[in-house]
């Protein structure tokens, strides 16, 4: 193969949703308020648990971090997105596009050691009450969320550095709604076998090892509210852990969906649809779900309009 067709490539195009104009600008209505019921969402989490101090707990501390995770992932993906949905397709450089994948990959592995986090708070909660204060402290949670977002952010670098310096020829296009992994390496003319590894490698570290963690947490915390003598505690132990097994199981849900799951049976349509799951409706639910599902969360909103409406 000529030099000249190894570096020819040099952008891609994105085809996101095609279809007729009017479909188009149906799908750019939906994301857009998608988004932007997202982002005020999760502004809103953010803003009662830093001004209400009913809610400086650790629980509350971790699903602070896990709003600003949204709103990375969501923002990462939509703006663009829409861009795409208007002009029926974009341009993106290569390494406009390995950004945009790293950022993503970034903030979805550091949501995953965020989840298990949390899943450790309610352990130590219910396992070790009388210990919580002690082990929970601000300095604990403060090294904790740092070191997910450390190693959410770190443990891509390597990967993503590889990944940029492939070499792509032939198409340059790319029937996704972003730049994800496998379009990426399909369009490579370099050998992906080590970076395909790494994948494998890396997906253990960020997406088994969190998981099996809270499997452990959620093993440990059902067998010692069964211990609780009265139904009144264990519904008490259960209705605080209700909220983050909802927003684990769907973000894991979509997570294997998507990549454990083999995609030979899947259309390009359906992927793109299960991709949107966990990029931007997951964002949109999970303050949702803690807003609904959490007295405390409630409280703290009522308290916030009653103080504006005098």
């Amino acid at each position: 193969m000529q030099e000249s067709n190894l570096t020819a490539v040099t952008e891609f195009f994105i085809l996101g949703f095609q279809g007729s104009q009017g479909f188009r600008i149906s799908l750019f209505c939906l994301f857009l308020v998608v988004y932007c019921g997202t982002i005020c969402g999760n502004l809103l989490i953010i803003t009662l648990v830093s001004s209400s101090k009913n809610l400086h707990t650790p629980m509350y501390f971790f699903i602070l971090q896990l709003s600003i995770s949204d709103i990375l992932v969501i923002t990462d993906i939509v703006p663009y997105l829409l861009h795409i949905l208007l002009n029926n397709g974009g341009f993106i450089t290569i390494h406009g596009c390995i950004t945009q994948f790293y950022f993503l990959c970034a903030s979805e592995s550091s949501e995953c050691f965020l989840l298990a986090m949390m899943s450790y708070d309610r352990y130590v909660a219910i396992c070790n009450p009388l210990r919580y204060s002690s082990i929970m402290t601000n300095r604990h949670c403060g090294i904790l969320s740092v070191a997910c977002w450390l190693f959410g952010y770190s443990f891509l670098l390597i990967f993503v550095i590889k990944t940029a310096k492939l070499i792509f020829c032939g198409s340059n296009t790319i029937d996704h709604l972003f730049c994800d992994i496998v379009p990426l390496l399909e369009l490579a003319c370099s050998d992906v076998f080590i970076i395909q590894l790494e994948i494998y490698l890396l997906s253990i570290v960020i997406i088994f090892v969190p998981a099996t963690l809270i499997l452990m947490s959620y093993t440990y915390i059902v067998l010692a509210v069964l211990k609780i003598s009265s139904s009144t505690g264990r519904q008490k132990a259960f209705s605080t852990c209700s909220s983050h097994i909802i927003v684990v199981s769907l973000y894991y849900w979509t997570m294997f969906s998507v990549y454990i799951i083999p995609t030979k049976s899947r259309t390009l349509t359906m992927s793109k649809v299960l991709s949107l799951l966990y990029t931007v409706f997951t964002p949109l639910v999970n303050p949702i779900i803690y807003s609904l599902r959490n007295t405390d969360i409630r409280k703290a909103v009522q308290e916030t309009l009653g103080k504006l409406m005098i």
